[in-house]
């Protein structure tokens, strides 16, 4: 049984919370399934809107599906989020993204 076959029998057990959202869309994008990260990834935003972490992974995997302008937005509103929270991890590498964005 693979990571994502764990969390997502997790996920059918009605453990949902936006922990378990983030562990599946960080686990699908390293696996290149970047449509279903991006679904999870939304839901773990929509459970807890302050999570930074996954707005920065939410923008590299509409990144990954050549969705700039959607991407932009997430990196924007998930380096706002991060300012808010003191998260200068996040923040940092949300700044680089858009910087690149911005480049490209």
């Amino acid at each position: 049984m693979t990571l994502i076959d764990n969390l997502e029998e997790m996920l059918a057990q009605g453990n949902d919370s936006a922990m378990l959202r983030f562990g599946l869309g960080s686990a699908c994008l390293g696996e290149k399934r970047h449509v279903q990260a991006i679904e999870h990834l939304e839901r773990c935003l929509a459970l807890d809107e302050n999570y930074t972490a996954a707005y920065n992974l939410l923008g590299r995997a509409q990144l990954k599906l050549k969705q700039p302008d959607a991407a932009k937005q997430s990196f924007t509103k998930g380096l706002e989020k991060a300012r808010a929270a003191g998260d200068s991890q996040a923040e940092r590498e949300m700044q680089a993204f858009l910087k690149k964005l911005a480049s490209d």
